[in-house]
Order: structure tokens, then sequence, then C-alpha cells
């Protein structure tokens, strides 16, 4: 069993075991959605080792499945304690970005995008960026911004122009045209799956954006004739979002360049989709007497 390290808020080397490691903890469970949150919440008790060196704005070391590298989180909240137990809330190391401010630039390509984030960074930036994409398009950042904003969530970020999926990895901001692959084992019922529960939230759905451009000069602004553009699909309800395209946009936009623009935002966001969240319970097979000699899983590469 692997067991969370702390380590110091300013720690920058982590081969180390840090202030020691949390084997005491009750639970220490890791959340990742997809171009998402990507957050560790745990459970330690007041009296386990090494309770007094935890604080916030430290740094947790832990792996976030059985598959990846040690993943790092910085505290950034502690509960009151219930019945001895506190829980400790960590962001994993990238929101680190949310305090890293860049300058306006402009790019043609996914891969300049990405490194001028970090070229452009207006005091030191750690961070790596790094993708198998080579999409062109243009990109922009009109003011000055945080990276983590330009990254993805936004009306005109990367994510948005180019698409893709982030994989958040330590130091390294990695964007692929599709994160994941076969690692030939499969989930079946009988056999290996033992629980599943899906959930769905539409809270966020939109059925169509009402998109415009405002010129921070004289107040111009720029609109659609059709006002309006639909999600696909089909819905008994209308939710409409607007959506502010001003900083996607260096000078006055056309309609069509503003159509164009909303119409690629839907596609990326899936605005008109559900969220839909499935927890799946299974037994790891290798790790039971029967299969105790399956091979292991080949990792990546890169």
């Amino acid at each position: 069993m692997s067991y969370p390290i702390l380590y110091r808020s300013t720690e920058t080397e982590f081969d180390h075991n840090g202030f020691g490691i949390l084997g005491d903890c009750v639970s220490c469970e890791v959340t990742e959605e997809a171009n998402g949150i990507f957050e560790l919440a745990m459970q330690y008790p007041m009296d386990g080792i090494h309770f007094e060196d935890i604080g916030e704005r430290c740094i947790i070391k832990a792996k976030p499945d059985q598959f990846r590298e040690p993943q790092l989180f910085r505290i950034y909240a502690i509960s009151k304690p219930m019945s001895g137990i506190v829980t400790v809330l960590a962001e994993h190391i990238s929101y680190d970005l949310s305090g890293i401010p860049v300058q306006p630039f402009s790019a043609e390509s996914v891969i300049v995008a990405l490194t001028g984030l970090k070229n452009n960074a207006v005091v030191d930036c750690p961070f790596e960026f790094w993708t198998d994409k080579s999409t062109s398009g243009k990109f922009s950042v009109p003011t000055p911004a945080s990276i983590r904003s330009r990254l993805g969530g936004v009306a005109g970020s990367i994510l948005d122009v180019y698409g893709g999926e982030y994989e958040f990895d330590n130091y390294t901001v990695k964007l692929y045209n599709n994160r994941g692959m076969n690692r030939g084992v499969s989930i079946r019922y009988g056999k290996n799956l033992t629980d599943i529960q899906q959930d769905q939230n539409c809270s966020n759905v939109a059925t169509g954006i009402y998109p415009y451009w405002v010129s921070p000069e004289n107040g111009e602004l720029v609109e659609l004739s059709e006002k309006i553009i639909n999600a696909p699909g089909t819905y008994n309800f209308v939710k409409i979002r607007t959506v502010d395209f001003s900083q996607s946009f260096e000078e006055k936009p056309t309609e069509e360049q503003l159509r164009k623009t909303t119409e690629n935002y839907i596609k990326n966001n899936n605005i008109g989709v559900p969220k839909v969240s499935m927890t799946i319970s299974f037994a790891q097979l290798e790790q039971t007497e029967e299969y105790k000699n399956l091979p292991p899983v080949v990792k990546r590469e890169e």
C-alpha cells in the first residue's frame, strides 16, 4: 500500500520523504475529471504521526491511481476536527498556474500557444507544456491573465480554440488529441465488475449561445443577425447562455468570425450535453491469487 507523503510549502525537490509519510491517514481519495477538477481529500487523526506539520499550502504527494506516478497536491483547507479526525483538502499542483500571470501575446498554432504561455509569464514559471497536437488556429491573450485561465474553461482559451484533453502530470501540462490508451483490460459483469452507479447533472446544460463582442474603447457592439446559435439536439426547454467573446479578438470581428468562434465554442464545450459521472467498482484481478502471474500493465510511451 502506498501512503501519502507530506512536504513543506516551499519544497521543490520530491525525491525524499519531506516531513514524513502520513501512515496514519484514515482515507485518501483523489478525484479527477476530464479537463476539470483534480483534487485530493484526506482524513487524518489529530494524534497521527506528523499531524502537527500539516498546514495550509503544504504539499502532499500521493498516487491518483494504480497506473500513474505519484502527483503533488497543495493543501488549501483543513476542517475543524470531528471525533478527532480532520479532513484535508488539496488541489493538484497545477493550480499554482492560477497565480502565474501571462502578458498579452498571440499565436497561430497550439504548439506556439502553449510555448507562449511559459515564455510570456511575468514571474518565474516552473511548469513545462507538451502536446501531441499540431492544430492551427488563432489564439490570443489580449489582456493580462493567469496561465490557468488561458488553458481552458473560458471563451478563447487554448481548449476552446484547439480542443483536446489535458493531463496534469505534476509540473508538466500535457494536451492530448485523445487522452488514455487501451491497456488490454476489460471490466465484465459477472466477472470483475462489483458495482456501478451513474449520476447525471444537467445544471450547466445550455440549449444555445447568444454571443457578442464589445469594444473596450467605445462600447461598440457586434452580435449575430440571428442572435442565437442553438446547440445540436432536441430539447423540451430553452436555456440560452450569453457569452462575451471580446477577448477572443484583437480587433472588431466580422459577424461570420463571431459565428464561427461560437460554433467552435459549442462543439468544444458540449454545452447541450448533461454532465455524466459513473462510479465503477471492480476487482483488480492481478492482485488475487488466481491472477497473481498476470503481467504488469505497460505504460504510455511519449
